[in-house]
């Protein structure tokens, strides 16, 4: 699954990566966790601009009674995204990329899970394939999202047997299209990304805690 993940990248460069005109003041974020705000891409029609917006991490479908059923709906296989009622509808129409440059994993051994941290080897910012939904039975609509999640590449696989879907610039077009809805064609770009175009290495047991949110959690440990 993916827990855990960064976005420090500029506005400046989340406009120019992502086709967007306007984005907010931004902190840099080193340990973006479950529940907390994330920032997506969507767009509402196909010959609309996109927007950039803050959405709930943790999808809660439209159909919830209850909003804390999105706690448990952080990510979304790629395998069964088609047919799993919570995700089945807005795979078909609500469909976001979610801005990121990196992404933690955990490694079982004997002890403590080893985290790792998993970044483009150009350090550039990238986008997940994101679903998002807006639930409206409270006194206030919520908007959520889930990260879709594959089998892992070759670089992942020693540390966690999946890893997100980070699609290709190429293909973001395709994916936040709300009238593309061939469900062969968007389940197609949901594989695992290319190993020789990232990297990876081990970091501290800081990034265990989301009450620590700062470049320590990304700096490399022997």
């Amino acid at each position: 699954m993916c827990g855990r993940y960064t976005l420090r990248t500029t506005p400046e460069i989340m406009r120019e990566e992502f086709a967007v005109a306007e984005v907010p003041p931004l902190s840099p974020r080193y340990n973006i966790a479950p529940t907390q705000p994330v920032v997506a891409v969507r767009q509402a029609a196909s010959k609309e601009a996109r927007e950039l917006v803050l959405l709930r991490w943790g999808l809660i479908p439209s159909w919830a009674d209850d909003p804390s059923i999105g706690n448990r709906l952080l990510n979304a296989r790629a395998e069964t995204v088609a047919d799993k009622p919570s995700f089945r509808s807005a795979l078909r129409s609500r469909r976001c990329l979610i801005l990121a440059d990196g992404f933690f994993e955990w490694q079982s051994r004997k002890g403590p899970k080893q985290p790792y941290y998993f970044r483009l080897r150009d350090e550039r910012p990238f986008a997940f394939a994101g679903l998002w939904e807006q639930w409206s039975r409270g006194e206030t609509p919520i908007e959520s999202c889930t990260i879709i999640t594959t089998q892992a590449n070759e670089l992942v696989r020693p540390v966690h047997e999946r890893m997100p879907v980070i699609l290709p610039p190429k293909v973001y077009a395709v994916w936040i299209d709300p009238e593309e809805q061939r469900t062969e064609r968007l389940q197609s770009l949901l594989g695992p990304y290319r190993a020789d175009e990232m990297v990876a290495y081990p970091v501290s047991m800081r990034v265990n805690s989301s009450r620590y949110d700062d470049a320590e959690c990304i700096e490399a440990v022997a």
